[in-house]
C-alpha cells in the first residue's frame, strides 16, 4: 500500500496500447496516464503524477470497489471486473488495432479509447468520472455538451466523449470534472468512447464490441504465430509470462517506424520522495541488442529487423558532418529531446521533479558504438544486408572508436557527476571493434581490419591493466577504483572473456555478495552525482540469472530467476526497480528492457540446460564462441 490514499502502488496498473500510444489503468478502473496521440508526446491524463491536477478517466462499480483485471486471451486488451453486493459489473478496455502488425508500417489505429461495461449479474451502478488536462495539466480545460456527447478542449487539441448522456460538470480548481452514474440491470452493455482531435462522438455497441474482438484477435495472433510452436518446448511453464513480456515489447513499440520506447511513462521515482525521476519515453541505443536477441528468441525476425533498421537510420542520420550519435532518440528519431521540469507536478507520492525531455541524450557515452556494432552483427549473422549507406556508418562507427575509447564517458547508467573512465564502456568499446572484425571476416565488412584488431588489442590490455581489481577479485566500476558495477556481469555475455575465467567468475561472486539482496541485484553503491538510493534492478538482477546458468550454476540462477518472477503484478508486468525488501515497484512502468531480461534469461536458462532453443545461439555461449573461433 502507498502512503498517500490517493495513489494507488504502481504495481496496481496494467497497460493497454495500440502501438502509437500506452494507457495505464489501475485496478480501480481509472486511466491515470495516457499520452496522446503517441506515447511521447504530452498527457492528457497523468493523475499517476499528480492526483489533483494530472486528470484522470475512471469507469467503475460505484463506491471504493477494487475490480479484478485480466488480459483476453493474450492480447493487450484488458477486462476488469468489479463485484458489489448488488452484482457484477465487467468493464473491458481496447485501443483499437486493425491491419497486420507483423513488423511495422501496416497496421491501423485510431486514437481512441473504447470501454465497454456490461453488468453479468444482479444490479450495479456505474460510475464514470472524465477529467482531461491537456498539455500536462499546463493547459486550462474547458468541457461542454454536444450533440450526442461531450467536448474537452485546451491549448489547441480536442477530446471527445460518446456514451454519456445525462451528467454533472463540476468546475475544481484544476479544471472540469464530469461525472454520471448510470444504474445497469444484468444483461445490459453500454460503451464509452473517447477520440482524440474530434467532435465526432459517434458510439455504437455493437461496433465496439467487433473492435474489440477483432482486435483481440490481431495481438493473440502475433503472440501464437506459426512459429511460436518452435518455442513452447524450451519455455516450459514460463510461457504465459514470456508472452506476456513480448506483448509488452510490442505494445510499445511504434507501429511507423519501429522504434521501442524503453517505457511509456515518466518520472515514476526511482526512491519514493527522491529526485531520480527520469523521462523513459524513448528508443536508447543500447538496447537494441538485448531486444534483438529477445524478440528472435520467440520468434518475430520482422520487428527485430525493424528495430535495427531504425536504429541506424537515425543513427546514420545524424553523422553527414561527421559522426554525433545520440545515446537515445525519440520514437520518430527526434534528436532534441531538452529535459524540462513541470514545476506544477507534485510527482507521484510527492515524488519530485517530474520532468519531459532527457538531458542524458547529449552525454557522451562509449556503450553506444559497441551496441551500434554488436547490432549490426546480430542483423548479419541473421542474414541480413547493408545498403552501401549503412556500411559507411557502421565503418565510420568503428573507426571513431579508435579516436575517442580512451576519453572518459558517464557510462551505461548515465551518471550526472563527472565523467569517467569506466570499466564497461571500454568494454563497449572494445566491443565495437571487436564485431568490426568479426563482420569483416564473416560477412566482406570493408575497413582497415588491421588497425581495428591492433586497437581492440589495446583497449582489452587497458582493460585488463585498469579496470580489474585484484585485491577485489572482480572487475570494478572504474578504472582503479574499487567500487562494483552490476553491468560488468555483461563481460563474458559480450564474449570479452569466457564465463569460466577465474575473473569473470570473481566478479559474480563479489556482485552476488556486494550488490545482491534478497535475489535482487543493485547496479551499483557509488556516488553518483545524485542524492539519495535507488533500488534493485530489474535487468541487471536478469543478467546475473544469465551469467550464473553460462557458469553451469543452475540452482543459483532459477533461484533469482524465479525470485524474479514472482514479482510481477496481477498482469504479468514488472517495472524497472524493486524494492528489494518490500517487493514495491519503483520507477517507470512496463519496463521494457526488464521484460527483454526475462526473456534472455529463459533463453539462457533454457541453453544451459540442454534444451532445443531457437536458432543461432546466443552472444557468450560456448557455441557462439566456436562458431566464430574464439578462443
Amino acid at each position: 500500500m502507498t502512503g498517500d490514499h490517493r495513489y494507488q502502488p504502481i504495481s496496481a496498473y496494467a497497460a493497454i496500447g495500440n502501438l502509437r500510444s500506452v494507457a495505464l489503468i489501475g485496478l480501480d478502473g481509472s486511466i491515470d496516464w495516457c499520452c496522446f496521440p503517441h506515447m511521447d508526446r504530452p498527457s492528457v491524463f497523468a493523475a499517476l503524477l499528480d492526483a489533483a491536477r494530472g486528470g484522470h478517466f475512471r469507469v467503475a462499480a460505484s463506491g471504493q470497489c477494487r475490480g479484478e483485471p485480466r488480459y483476453i486471451r493474450d492480447s493487450n486488451v484488458l477486462e476488469t471486473r468489479f463485484r458489489t453486493d448488488e452484482g457484477i459489473i465487467t468493464v473491458t478496455d481496447v485501443m483499437p488495432l486493425s491491419g497486420d502488425i507483423h513488423g511495422c508500417g501496416k497496421s491501423e489505429a485510431p486514437p481512441e479509447i473504447h470501454r465497454i461495461a456490461t453488468c453479468e449479474e444482479g444490479t450495479v451502478e456505474l460510475a464514470v468520472e472524465w477529467s482531461p488536462r491537456f498539455d500536462y495539466g499546463r493547459a486550462a480545460t474547458r468541457m461542454e455538451r454536444t450533440d450526442g456527447g461531450w467536448l474537452a478542449t485546451g491549448g489547441g487539441d480536442r477530446l471527445s466523449l460518446g456514451g454519456i448522456g445525462d451528467a454533472v460538470i463540476t468546475d475544481e480548481e484544476s479544471g472540469p470534472v464530469l461525472r454520471a452514474r448510470i444504474r445497469m440491470e444484468k444483461g445490459e452493455r453500454m460503451v464509452l468512447v473517447m477520440r482524440w482531435g474530434t467532435e465526432d462522438v459517434s458510439h455504437d455497441v455493437n461496433d465496439s464490441m467487433e473492435k474489440m474482438r477483432r482486435t483481440v484477435d490481431i495481438w493473440h495472433e502475433w503472440a501464437h504465430h506459426e512459429a511460436a510452436a518452435h518455442f513452447e518446448a524450451w519455455a516450459g511453464k514460463w510461457l504465459p509470462l514470456l508472452i506476456r513480456s513480448e506483448l509488452v515489447l510490442k505494445m510499445m513499440s511504434h507501429a511507423d517506424t519501429g522504434a521501442i520506447a524503453a517505457a511509456p511513462t515518466t518520472s515514476l521515482p526511482e526512491a519514493i520522495g527522491g529526485v531520480r525521476n527520469w523521462d523513459y519515453r524513448y528508443t536508447w541505443i543500447r538496447d537494441s541488442s538485448m531486444t534483438v536477441q529477445a524478440l528472435v528468441a520467440m520468434g518475430h525476425a520482422r520487428e527485430a529487423v525493424g528495430l535495427l533498421e531504425w536504429m541506424e537510420r537515425v543513427s546514420a542520420g545524424g553523422s553527414t558532418d561527421g559522426l554525433h550519435l545520440q545515446i537515445m532518440y525519440g520514437l520518430h528519431g527526434e534528436s532534441e529531446l531538452e529535459e524540462q521540469e513541470l514545476s506544477h507536478f507534485e510527482g507521484y507520492r510527492g515524488s519530485r521533479p517530474v520532468n519531459i525531455g532527457n538531458g542524458a541524450a547529449k552525454q557522451f557515452q562509449l556503450e553506444t558504438y559497441g551496441e551500434l556494432l554488436n547490432t549490426g552483427y546480430e542483423w548479419a549473422r541473421r542474414g541480413g544486408r547493408f545498403d552501401d549507406k549503412i556500411t559507411a556508418f557502421l565503418r565510420t562507427v568503428a573507426d571513431h572508436v579508435q579516436a575517442v575509447w580512451d576519453k572518459p564517458d558517464y557510462g551505461i547508467w548515465e551518471v550526472r557527476g563527472e565523467p569517467r573512465h569506466f570499466t564497461y564502456s571500454k568494454v563497449m568499446a572494445w566491443v565495437a571493434l571487436d564485431r568490426a572484425v568479426h563482420l569483416s571476416e564473416q560477412f566482406g565488412f570493408p575497413g582497415d581490419v588491421e588497425q581495428w584488431r591492433r586497437t581492440r588489442a589495446e583497449i582489452r590490455e587497458q582493460i585488463l591493466e585498469h579496470g580489474y581489481n585484484r585485491e577485489r577479485g572482480a572487475f570494478v566500476l572504474a578504472f582503479d577504483s574499487d567500487e562494483l558495477d552490476a553491468a560488468n556481469l555483461r563481460i563474458p555475455l559480450m564474449e570479452f572473456l569466457p564465463i569460466d575465467d577465474p575473473r569473470v567468475q570473481g566478479t559474480i561472486d563479489r556482485t552476488l555478495e556486494q550488490l545482491t539482496e534478497n535475489g535482487l541485484v543493485y547496479r551499483y553503491r557509488f556516488d553518483d552525482g545524485l542524492p539519495g538510493e535507488e533500488g534493485a534492478f530489474g535487468l541487471c538482477t536478469f543478467w546475473m540469472v544469465d551469467v550464473l546458468a553460462l557458469s553451469n550454476r543452475l540452482d543459483e540462477a532459477r533461484s533469482i530467476f524465479e525470485t524474479m518472477l514472482r514479482h510481477v503484478n496481477h498482469v504479468g508486468l514488472l517495472p524497472e526497480q524493486l524494492d528489494a525488501h518490500t517487493g514495491e515497484f519503483l520507477g517507470n512502468f512496463p519496463q521494457a528492457f526488464t521484460h527483454i531480461g526475462m526473456i534472455n534469461s529463459a533463453l539462457y536458462l533454457a541453453y544451459a540446460e540442454g534444451k532445443e532453443i531457437p536458432e543461432h545461439a546466443p552472444i557468450g555461449t560456448p557455441d557462439h564462441r566456436e562458431a566464430i573461433g574464439r578462443p
